[in-house]
C-alpha cells in the first residue's frame, strides 16, 4: 500500500513539473541530453546539480553505478538505493540506446577525487660481514 502511495505520488509530481519541463532545463545541461531528458520527462524531476523530486544527477554519479547499472535503474527502479526520496516510476519507455546516453553523461558528472594509492616500499638493509683471515 504504502509503495503504490508513493509511485502515486511521484507520478503525480512528475506529471505537474512536466508540464513546464521547457522552461525548466537549466543551462549547465548539454543540448543533446537536454533533448533526451526533455523527450522523456528525466527533467521533471532531476538536475544536474540539484536535488528535486529526485537526486541531482551529480549525486548519482558519486554513487559510481556502472552504465549498464543505470541503464537497469531506469527501467527498474530500487527505491531503496535512494531513501528519502520518493520512489521513481519505471521508465520502460526509454529505449535503450537513449538510456545509455543519459546514462554515460550522467557518470560524467562525478567530480569526486579518484582514490590514489599510495604504495609503500620496503627498505631492506644488508649486513655485509668480513671475514678476518689469520
Amino acid at each position: 500500500m504504502k509503495k503504490t502511495f508513493g509511485i502515486l505520488i511521484a507520478s503525480a509530481a512528475l506529471a505537474v513539473a512536466s508540464f513546464d519541463a521547457n522552461a525548466q532545463a537549466p543551462a549547465d545541461i548539454p543540448a543533446d541530453m537536454n533533448a533526451l531528458m526533455q523527450k522523456y520527462t528525466c527533467i521533471a524531476c532531476h538536475r544536474p546539480n540539484q536535488r528535486l523530486v529526485g537526486p541531482a544527477y551529480a549525486d548519482v554519479a558519486k554513487k559510481k553505478y556502472s552504465v549498464d547499472e543505470i541503464v537497469k535503474l531506469i527501467y527498474t527502479p530500487n527505491p531503496s538505493h535512494w531513501p528519502g526520496y520518493p520512489p521513481m516510476a519505471p521508465m520502460t519507455q526509454v529505449p535503450k540506446e537513449d538510456a545509455v546516453k543519459l546514462a554515460t553523461w550522467i557518470n560524467s558528472l562525478d567530480d569526486s577525487p579518484t582514490k590514489t594509492t599510495t604504495k609503500k616500499t620496503k627498505t631492506t638493509t644488508t649486513k655485509k660481514t668480513t671475514k678476518k683471515t689469520a
